[in-house]
């Protein structure tokens, strides 16, 4: 009897366009679910399509909570994780989903979150570096949004300031270019800029060729505090025309003690200095530091 219903059931999710016959047995396994015909919401959600469909949420939801139902453990979480990769903020509420599986789906998303967030940074810095910044900066704002989510906590931190300065120069790359002005006699070509001897240039700037490392040594983390670290840090460092390091400033803090001693190292780092129109000038220069436990 039950077979007949489904069978009747998906004749008539199957009736119109493809994606009618789709919603239709999609609605049907949500009624089965609710029924708490788990069996047979399962087989019907099994002959659904994923991939990029629409609906690929929806269905690996169901899915999960259909597996949960029948004490299907492992392969609940694997539906959990593909409704997490599809929509990584999506987070059931109470009046659909039970505690056990909003705990699943919690415990799942912890895990899941930095290496979802990972590869997004990856999606929009190549956007970026392919200069498609009508994509960059919503793909920056949506990793911001990911990043500052609860169950992410502190983690990724060092990724959340790479981020933000992406987005910021994302937003100012797009901007649009001011309104033409009205036709006047074109003026002389204006002279190359002057150099002025306080400014502080840096790599974004037109014209300026950046600094490059001479010597640039990373101090290794000390045994005493080798367990205790973060994994990077975000150090800016100010180059003057000799290529001496003049200005230290910690951006992203790895530990108080290693801390110093990174300073120290820095003030002692030589760069080829960065030149404006062949001549030399200040720079200031961001600096990713890996910790070297070794």
């Amino acid at each position: 009897m039950k077979n007949r219903i489904l069978a009747s059931l998906c004749v008539m999710a199957c009736l119109g366009s493809p994606a009618q016959a789709q919603q239709g047995q999609l609605a049907a396994a949500r009624d089965l679910y609710a029924s708490a015909r788990y069996d047979e919401a399962l087989s019907l959600l099994n002959g659904l399509p994923g991939g990029d469909s629409p609906d690929r949420k929806s269905i690996e939801q169901y899915r999960s909570l259909c597996l949960l139902a029948l004490g299907r453990g492992s392969e609940a979480e694997s539906a959990i994780a593909a409704v997490v990769t599809v929509d990584p903020l999506f987070v059931p509420g109470e009046a659909e989903a039970s505690p056990r599986v909003r705990a699943a789906f919690s415990e799942v998303r912890h895990r899941l979150l930095p290496e979802i967030a990972a590869s997004r940074y990856g999606v929009a810095k190549a956007a970026f570096d392919r200069k498609a910044y009508d994509v960059s900066e919503p793909r920056f704002r949506e990793l911001l949004t990911l990043l500052d989510d609860p169950q992410m906590g502190t983690r990724l931190a060092d990724l959340r300031v790479l981020a933000k300065g992406f987005l910021d120069l994302s937003v100012a790359a797009a901007a649009p270019p001011p309104p033409p002005a009205k036709a006047e006699p074109a003026p002389p070509a204006p002279a190359p800029a002057a150099v002025s001897a306080d400014h502080i240039w840096t790599a974004d700037e037109p014209g300026v060729i950046a600094a490059s490392a001479l010597k640039q040594v990373v101090p290794r983390v000390p045994l005493a505090i080798g367990g205790k670290t973060r994994d990077r840090g975000l150090l800016e460092v100010v180059i003057d025309e000799q290529g001496r390091v003049i200005g230290v400033t910690l951006r992203t803090s790895i530990h108080p003690a290693y801390d110093a001693l990174l300073m120290a190292a820095a003030r002692q780092w030589k760069y080829q200095p960065a030149t404006v129109n062949g001549a030399p000038v200040r720079f200031r220069k961001l600096i990713q530091i890996v910790v070297d436990r070794s």
